[in-house]
């Protein structure tokens, strides 16, 4: 993978939201590394960046975005670009993650992640993309397997190869997101099992994991609820592959109190030494 160094978290961390600023850096509790929206923060000053600042100080911090839409047609924002890898350089964060989507038409941005049609043009689109990402960032780009409610028209792979495809012509690496591939195939069909391994797990250089709802029959990654049994089955899976990797849990929407996502960071931790050894989500040698 491109200049793919060890990335420096390890363990499980959670979002760094506006909720928990108050609090956050006064909490006894074990709290591994944090991840930020980094669109929340760069060109930005005031309180939100003194917060930020300070948790840097204390833990390691990465970026995870969400408008870049390295699927997108118009080129990349030059001066946010520079804002992001200044932020990135500040944090000293290892890499940088964003969801292979698109997310803005016509310089008109949707505030959402849209699947990509699952073609070979496309991933060559998208690796060039990610390919010119790394190196005006200097550092390397990872990226994440996002749910979808709908196949574009024109689709000639499966998700799993669309995601090979590009994480292969890229030479990225892969930030895998457990709970979407469990919603992706509980909405599409399929064995989620079966939908994790179509991906390059082998380029996996960090998960996510999170909770979803149901409407009309249909889930939806809300990020807003604890974790179900069947997204464990497969972070369970995901961990025997993949091994020691910074997960993430995310809890992005209906945001409870601090206390009560890091009950849920602990579950997670818990489950992540179970099945690779006391110790591993300390950055520890498993037994």
């Amino acid at each position: 993978m491109r200049n793919l160094a060890p990335p420096k978290p390890h363990g499980v961390g959670i979002g760094l939201r506006p909720p928990h600023y108050p609090e956050i850096l006064d909490t006894p509790r074990r709290i591994d590394w944090l991840e930020i929206v980094p669109e929340n923060f760069v060109h930005t000053a005031g309180a939100a960046m003194r917060t930020l600042r300070a948790c840097a100080e204390r833990w390691q911090v990465i970026a995870h975005g969400v408008s870049l839409s390295l699927g997108g047609r118009e080129p990349f924002d030059a001066d946010y670009v520079r804002g992001l890898k200044a932020l990135l350089d500040e944090l000293g964060a290892p890499y940088y993650t964003d969801h292979l989507c698109y997310a803005a038409i016509d310089g008109v941005a949707y505030h959402d992640l849209l699947p990509l049609p699952f073609t070979d043009e496309a991933a060559l689109h998208c690796a060039g993309r990610i390919r010119e990402l790394a190196d005006r960032l200097e550092r390397p780009v990872g990226i994440e397997n996002i749910s979808f409610y709908a196949v574009m028209p024109g689709s000639t792979m499966t998700h799993g190869e669309f995601v090979t495809a590009v994480a292969e012509e890229a030479d990225c690496a892969l930030m895998l997101d457990v709970n979407n591939v469990f919603v992706n195939a509980r909405n599409h069909g399929g064995d989620p099992l079966e939908w994790l391994r179509a991906l390059p797990l082998h380029r996996t250089i960090q998960m996510h994991i999170a909770g979803h709802i149901e409407e009309d029959g249909r889930l939806v990654d809300n990020h807003g609820r604890p974790i179900v049994p069947g997204v464990y089955s497969v972070f369970r899976e995901a961990l025997q592959r993949v091994g020691a990797v910074p997960v993430l849990l995310e809890w992005d929407s209906d945001i409870p109190s601090l206390d009560r996502v890091l009950d849920e960071a602990d579950a997670a931790r818990a489950v992540y030494d179970e099945v690779l050894g006391p110790g591993a989500s300390s950055g520890s040698d498993a037994a």
